[in-house]
């Protein structure tokens, strides 16, 4: 593992100051920067978890007004939670964070642990959360590195390691227990952070308004635009699906709900067939598979209202999108073991539904 000479050299007195005075100076005004509440904190961290700051503000106000305390978020149902994140993606991380926060409640008379051994055992809890806690929250001198950080070091100290292998984050951590300044660890953190969204960008870095680069080694040798080294990302895998939005003789429509393991787990769809190793999709070959899988035969009108694409970090969903109606009655037992369920509109605006269903539902109306 590659020894960081940079770290013999810099000065760190002097790093921690100009970096802190710059965080203080610039920073963003944030609502999760407020006050130092561990649960809004813990909160704001894990919605920004593969989710850009823009996107979240308006996430964080209404979980925040929905769910106040960590108390009101653990004594929540589960259809309100994932509600609350609809829209916001990677749903397993509000299911990790209430279990989490009823485990506090249960094991911590309701207080986020400020200790590390504690705190990384909580569901959902990894290195760079458990270190952003309780450095800003708590004031513990603890590495809180994500790919802002590790970017943002890489081209500090002329780290050339793949920021992609797992064993690569123990050479930042190390590094952020050198550099982080035990007055103010809480700053140091967030500034790293801050000066990789604004600054120390992933294309493009602006060096000359950097507050740090007369530290920077990669600056000095003209190499920052070749850091961070980050191994290429897997192949995305395709995938064709046909949707319909099916009403009964009610105006009812039909929806299903997805598997409780999985891909979007526990989130209401409007009935799907996926398929993956195809060139072309039919209506027939949607009417075929409703008919055996649910019992009952539905007709697709015979243009689609929309396409909607999705990509998710590992694959790219493409569907086809129909109005249909049911031309036999659905079984209970059918509707019971198949998770269907039929709802009004009103009843729609209760369940949480994956993006791409959303802009579906939104092109239908829009009709």
């Amino acid at each position: 593992m590659q020894k960081v000479n940079a770290l013999q050299t810099i000065n760190i007195k002097s790093f921690q100051a100009d970096l802190v005075q710059w965080f203080e100076a610039e920073q963003r005004q944030l609502p999760w920067r407020e006050n130092k509440d561990p649960y809004k904190i813990w909160v704001s961290e894990i919605m920004l978890q593969q989710t850009r700051v823009d996107t979240v503000i308006p996430y964080f106000k209404r979980f925040i007004e929905s769910f106040p305390t960590l108390h009101h978020l653990a004594e929540a149902g589960e259809e309100e939670i994932l509600k609350a994140w609809e829209g916001l993606g990677y749903y397993s991380r509000v299911r990790n964070l209430q279990a989490a926060v009823r485990e506090v409640k249960a094991s911590y008379n309701g207080i986020v642990p400020d200790t590390p051994e504690d705190i990384i055992g909580l569901k959902g809890v990894g290195p760079y959360t458990a270190g952003a806690i309780l450095s800003i929250a708590y004031g513990k001198p603890e590495p809180a590195v994500d790919g802002n950080v590790m970017r943002v070091l890489s081209r500090i100290l002329l780290i050339q390691e793949d920021i992609a292998k797992p064993k690569t984050r123990k050479i930042f951590e190390d590094a952020v227990r050198t550099l982080i300044s035990h007055d103010n660890p809480s700053a140091f953190n967030q500034a790293l952070m801050e000066l990789g969204a604004l600054i120390c960008t992933p294309t493009n870095p602006s060096c000359m308004l950097c507050p740090v680069n007369e530290h920077c080694v990669a600056f000095a040798e003209g190499m920052q635009k070749e850091l961070p080294v980050k191994m290429k990302v897997t192949k995305v895998k395709q995938v064709k699906l046909i949707s319909a939005i099916i009403k009964n003789e009610k105006g009812e429509i039909l929806v299903q709900k997805r598997p409780d393991q999985g891909l979007l787990a526990g989130l209401w769809e409007f009935p799907s067939v996926s398929f993956t190793k195809v060139k072309k999709v039919t209506k027939d070959m949607y009417e075929d598979t409703f008919a055996v899988t649910f019992n009952g035969r539905v007709q697709l009108q015979v243009n689609r209202f929309t396409e909607i694409t999705h990509v998710f970090s590992h694959l790219k969903w493409t569907i086809d999108a129909y109005e249909a109606v049911m031309l036999d009655e659905l079984s209970d037992e059918v509707i019971d073991r198949e998770r269907l369920r039929w709802v009004s509109e009103k009843e729609m605006k209760q369940l949480a539904f994956p993006v791409p269903y959303q802009k579906m539902y939104k092109e239908y109306k829009s009709q």
